[in-house]
């Protein structure tokens, strides 16, 4: 029976048990980063910056701490990196129904293509950094495309 505090890892690692789901849990799992962000969006900046910063480094440590209770490297029940590469897609976008559906849409695409340097670290970087760090990069490319399509007034 798992601890308290290993309870608490997985209920955070796998967005609220979302990466149990038994089809698609990383499409789950940023589903459940649509809801937090629009739970902890700020137009600032400088605090949307703050909040990115600061997932990075709890994804980072909770995946990690998530990969050694389960005792499988990178499980597909570990979300947290989705949840993460969701917040960096809707970075410096507009927040809108819009945004936020072309968004999910690019991000699942990007996160499952695994698109230079996603794959290197996907394949590579083992731990917390390597579970995060490509759905960073899809986060990246999707955030990216959204700026085009901002860009380019659509």
């Amino acid at each position: 029976m798992p601890s308290f505090f290993e309870r608490v890892i997985l209920f955070v690692a796998t967005g609220a048990y979302s990466g149990y789901s038994p089809v698609a849990p990383g499409t789950a799992g940023t589903l459940v980063g649509v809801g937090i962000y629009l739970i902890v969006y700020s137009p600032n900046p400088l605090i949307y910056t703050t909040i990115l910063l600061s997932m990075f480094f709890l994804a980072v440590l909770i995946s990690d701490k998530a990969e050694k209770i389960l005792l499988e490297n990178d499980s597909r029940h570990i979300v947290i990196d989705e949840i993460f590469g969701f917040m960096v897609t809707m970075a410096f976008v507009p927040s809108s129904l819009l945004y936020i559906v072309l968004g999910f849409f690019f991000f699942r695409v990007f996160d499952i293509l695994k698109i230079f340097p996603a794959n290197f670290f996907d394949k590579k970087v083992k731990n917390g950094y390597g579970i995060v760090l490509d759905d960073l990069f899809a986060g990246i490319y999707a955030n990216l495309l959204l700026q085009g399509v901002r860009f380019f007034g659509f």
